[in-house]
């Protein structure tokens, strides 16, 4: 349709010309004595339209014979710049390929076209943020060559190429480079220059799912626990971690942190500022109960975090792994200690609803000695000890039995209850 329209306007304008040309009588005289010179006019037209035409053609000419070596420069700094970009792809790729030395020098390259460029004050988009990228890149290799210094100063031109109050995009490279160099301090094995180098992140960036990665290996290292649990916890809220990596992280460190806790004091504040669902984890209320009874700590207070897995295992056995299970045994008998009567009669409950069970036979008799209960608790115990599978549980029910035969004083059965509690014995 455009070329249509210009055909008809071509063709408009050539009949207006003709129509012009064809019928105009028109002359022009010039005189310059004593000579005069008669022209048509359309012979003037014709000549000044020339004259027009080779003046315009002649000043294009000239300008572009003026404008030759800016554009010859012009030139050559477009070649750089795509060299620079072309040195920065290099780069990336060799460092992706593990070639470290051609990644390190193709970033260089990149650098040296860039002090080429500043230094024929060429206006190059983003090339603070180029330079700012070029030296993590050499930093990166640098660290995989293990050159420190090299690295070190490397990230240094890097974030003063990049300065706190730059673009937003000059603030992620920035943001960038502090995380990847937090990253090499633990690569480093230096854990407190990793967190050192995440503090002087911005709170938006600190949050972010690749910093608290950093921060929870860095807590960790640290052993810092309680921070590496909040961290942990962070991470599972914003989905930066499996539900069943953070249930198993979350379990480990709780359970590092109640391990080096030094007094009975320490290990109840601890357990106090764990989360409900914690508390309610089984392996976490069976280490808690023990290290409590190793700290020497009230035992009515073991017995109350050991309550819920108590009736975890009374209202499905199966839930519990045979470790999990042997260990509550095992810290229910260090927890007997001024055992009340509601728990005597928890106990007394669940032995009456599973009495082949030797381990329910086996702590009602403890539960019973405890509450003084002498010939219950031994009729109980003499019938639970030949059926207990676990060596230690059945070596504590041949002591038990020792101990109330030597308090009748019958030192026959005592010397039998004893050799049988020694044979449990490891070797």
């Amino acid at each position: 349709m455009r070329a249509a329209l210009w055909f008809v306007g071509l063709f408009a304008l050539a009949v207006a010309v003709a129509l012009f040309a064809g019928n105009n009588q028109g002359m022009v005289s010039l005189f310059w004595h004593p000579y005069r010179v008669d022209l048509s006019l359309n012979m003037v037209l014709f000549v000044l339209l020339a004259i027009f035409a080779i003046g315009y053609a002649a000043m294009r000419a000239l300008s572009a014979l003026v404008m030759l070596p800016h554009h010859a420069k012009h030139w050559r700094q477009q070649q750089k710049e795509r060299q620079m970009y072309q040195a920065l792809v290099e780069s990336l790729s060799h460092l992706q390929a593990g070639r470290y030395v051609r990644a390190r020098k193709s970033a260089l390259d990149l650098l040296k076209l860039s002090d080429a460029l500043r230094t024929e004050h060429a206006n190059i988009p983003q090339d603070a943020t180029l330079r700012a990228i070029a030296h993590m890149l050499s930093a990166d290799s640098a660290h995989a060559l293990r050159d420190v210094q090299a690295r070190d100063t490397h990230y240094a031109q890097a974030l003063d190429d990049v300065p706190l109050n730059g673009t937003q995009q000059q603030q992620e490279v920035r943001e960038g480079a502090q995380m990847r160099a937090a990253r090499w301090a633990l690569d480093d094995r230096d854990p407190q220059e990793a967190l050192r180098r995440l503090a002087q992140l911005s709170p938006g960036a600190a949050r972010r799912t690749m910093a608290l990665r950093i921060q929870l290996k860095a807590s960790r290292l640290a052993h810092e626990t309680q921070s590496a649990l909040d961290t942990a916890r962070l991470l599972a809220k914003h989905g930066g971690l499996s539900p069943e990596a953070a249930s198993s992280i979350t379990r480990g460190l709780i359970l590092e942190q109640l391990q080096h806790t030094h007094d009975a004091e320490q290990l109840q504040r601890v357990w106090s500022g764990l989360h409900a669902a914690d508390r309610h984890t089984p392996d976490i209320a069976l280490s808690a109960a023990r290290k409590l009874i190793e700290l020497q700590g009230d035992a009515s207070v073991a017995r109350s975090w050991l309550q819920p897995v108590w009736e975890q295992l009374v209202s499905d056995p199966q839930s519990l792994t045979a470790l999990q299970t042997q260990r509550f045994f095992m810290g229910m008998q260090q927890a007997m200690e001024g055992l009340d009567a509601p728990w005597l009669a928890r106990i007394e409950a669940a032995q009456r609803a599973a009495p082949q069970e030797p381990r329910l036979q086996y702590l009602a008799g403890m539960a019973c000695v405890q509450r003084q209960l002498w010939g219950k608790g031994e009729q109980l115990l003499q019938a639970a000890a030949p059926r207990l599978s676990d060596n230690a549980l059945r070596a504590s029910a041949w002591k038990a039995l020792a101990v109330l035969a030597e308090q009748r004083e019958d030192n026959a059965a005592a010397a039998h209850a004893w050799r049988q509690a020694a044979l449990q014995a490891p070797l």
